[in-house]
C-alpha cells in the first residue's frame, strides 16, 4: 500500500475504544486469533476495503457478543472524564477497573467515527453525562452517543483550524451546559445539547482573543488556543500559543465570565510598572517583548482555588540581548488564585532562556508521602527531562534545587547587563557520581523558586 494511502487512512478515521462511560468489548480467544487473521488480510487489501472497514469491526463486535462468558457481567459504574486530563488536577485517572492487565489484550473495537478530514488529530475528546465532545483536524467540534457511537451534532465555525487544538473544557449551571473550545484565536461558547453558539457569550457566542492584550491593533496579533480552557466556578481560564519571533503579543493569561465573556483579570507573565518581576525585564519591555505565554495548558486545585500555568520562553526564542535580565515570568510555573489572578507563588526553572526551554506539559496534582507524611504536591516535566515537585500550597521544593551559571554568550550585546543564562537543576543532598563515576559531595543545597 502506498505510503500517503496509509497515511491517509490513519488521519482519516477517528477510532475512539472507548474504556471511559462505555461498554467494553473483550473478545475470546479464538475471536482474537480471528481478529489477527483480518487485520493480516486489511494490511494486504487496505486500498480496496477501507470502506468496508466499519462493517468489519461490526462483525468483529458480533463475534464477541457470542461469547458473553468471556465479558465481565458485573456493570461497572458510569464515570464521566470531564477534563482535558480527566480532571481539573490533570491527573489522568480512572476508578474504572473493568478492563484491566489480564484482559486488555482482548479489546476490540467497539465502534469508530470518520471525520472525514485529513490532517493531525491531537485532541483528547472529554464525556458529560454519556456524551463524547471532540475536535476534528480542521477544529470543528462534535458530539456522539459514547456508548454506541451514533452523531448527534457537529458545529463548524466557517474557520479552518490550521494549529494543534488538544480538547475542550465543560461548564454546567443547572440545564445551563456549555462546551469552551478555542478555534483559532476565538474562544466559543456552544450549547452542550446542540452546538449552537451561546448568543450572550461575547459577541454571538465568541471571544476574540486578540483584543485585551494591551497592543493594537487587535487584528495584528497573534494567538491560537491550542490547549484546553481551565473552568473555575464561573471563570473560564485561557493562556494561547504566541509566535516565538516578534512581533508578539505577550502571553497574559485572563480570566473571562464563562456566561457573559467580560474579562475578569489578566496576569501579565510581562510584568507592568510598579508590578513584581518588573526590574527583570529591560525598561517598558511589557510594551515591545512577547510571549513568556503557557500555550501547553494549566491545572487547577478547585479545593484551594488555585490556577497552575507553565509558562515557556520569551521571544525570540534563541536571543536575548534585546530583553537582558531574568525576564519573569518566563520559563515559570506560576501559581495563582483563581478567583483573582493574583499571584501566589512562583519558580523559574530557566533565568533568560535562550534555548527554547518551555514547559511543554501542564502539571499534575498528586499526593505525595514525604518524611512519613503526606503533602498534596505538583509535579511538573521538564524538556531537560527533569520533574520538579513542590508542595502545592507554598511552592517549597519537595527536593533540593541548586542553580548553575553557564558561561556569557559571546552574541554581540547579550553579555550587557545580565551576563550569562542560568539553569535550575534538580539535586539530592546526598553523594553524586561526576562524569568520570567518582563519588563527590555536592556543595550545600539552595533553592532557585521565587514566593509571594
Amino acid at each position: 500500500m502506498p505510503h500517503s494511502r496509509l497515511e491517509e487512512v490513519r488521519v482519516s478515521s477517528f477510532y475512539l475504544h472507548l474504556a471511559l462511560n462505555s461498554r467494553s468489548v473483550i473478545l475470546s480467544p479464538r475471536a482474537a486469533m480471528e481478529k489477527k487473521l483480518i487485520l493480516k488480510i486489511l494490511a494486504t487489501c487496505a486500498s480496496l476495503l477501507v470502506p468496508a472497514l466499519t462493517v468489519i469491526k461490526a462483525k468483529l463486535i458480533a463475534g464477541a457478543s457470542n461469547a458473553p462468558q468471556e465479558i465481565n457481567a458485573s456493570v461497572q459504574q458510569q464515570q464521566d472524564w470531564p477534563a482535558y486530563g480527566g480532571a481539573p488536577e490533570n491527573n489522568h485517572y480512572s476508578k474504572l477497573a473493568q478492563i484491566n492487565r489480564s484482559n486488555v489484550k482482548r479489546l476490540a473495537v467497539a465502534w469508530s467515527f470518520d471525520t472525514q478530514e485529513d490532517g493531525v488529530l491531537q485532541a483528547s475528546p472529554i464525556v458529560i453525562a454519556g456524551v463524547l465532545y471532540g475536535l476534528t483536524p480542521t477544529q470543528k467540534v462534535f458530539a456522539l452517543d459514547a456508548v454506541t457511537g451514533k452523531f448527534l451534532w457537529k458545529f463548524d465555525s466557517g474557520i479552518r483550524g490550521t494549529q494543534p487544538d488538544r480538547g475542550l473544557a465543560y461548564w454546567a449551571d443547572g440545564k445551563d451546559k456549555r462546551i469552551l473550545v478555542g478555534v483559532m484565536n476565538f474562544l466559543y461558547a456552544l450549547d452542550a445539547a446542540t452546538g449552537k453558539p451561546i448568543p450572550g457569550f461575547g459577541t454571538q457566542g465568541r471571544i476574540d482573543l486578540r483584543e485585551s492584550l494591551g497592543r493594537g491593533p487587535a487584528t495584528s496579533q497573534s494567538i491560537v488556543l491550542t490547549s484546553p480552557a481551565i473552568v473555575y466556578k464561573e471563570l473560564v481560564i485561557v493562556g494561547g500559543r504566541n509566535p516565538e519571533t516578534l512581533p508578539a503579543p505577550p502571553g497574559d493569561i485572563r480570566a473571562y465570565d464563562v456566561r457573559t465573556g467580560k474579562l475578569r483579570w489578566s496576569f501579565h507573565t510581562i510584568p507592568h510598572p510598579g508590578e513584581f518581576g518588573y526590574d527583570t525585564w529591560p525598561r517598558d519591555a511589557w510594551k515591545t517583548s512577547g510571549a513568556a505565554n503557557n500555550w501547553a495548558g494549566m491545572s487547577l486545585d478547585p479545593q484551594r482555588g488555585i490556577i497552575y500555568a507553565p509558562t515557556g520562553s520569551a521571544a525570540f526564542d534563541f536571543y536575548g540581548a534585546d530583553r537582558i535580565g531574568d525576564d519573569l515570568f518566563a520559563n515559570c510555573l506560576i501559581a495563582l488564585n483563581a478567583e483573582t489572578g493574583q499571584r501566589v507563588w512562583h519558580f523559574q526553572a530557566v533565568h533568560h532562556d535562550i534555548w527554547d526551554r518551555d514547559f511543554p506539559s501542564p502539571p499534575a496534582l498528586l499526593t505525595v508521602k514525604r518524611d512519613g507524611k503526606a503533602i498534596d504536591a505538583i509535579a511538573q516535566t521538564t524538556k531537560q527531562g527533569f520533574v520538579f515537585l513542590f508542595d502545592r500550597t507554598s511552592g517549597k521544593p519537595l527536593f533540593p534545587i541548586l542553580s548553575h551559571k553557564y558561561p556569557p554568550s559571546t552574541m554581540p550585546g547579550e553579555t550587557g547587563l545580565h551576563g550569562s543564562t542560568t539553569q535550575l537543576k534538580w539535586w539530592r543532598c546526598a553523594p553524586a557520581r561526576t562524569a568520570l563515576g567518582h563519588r563527590r559531595r555536592e556543595p550545600a543545597c539552595r533553592r532557585g523558586f521565587g514566593n509571594a
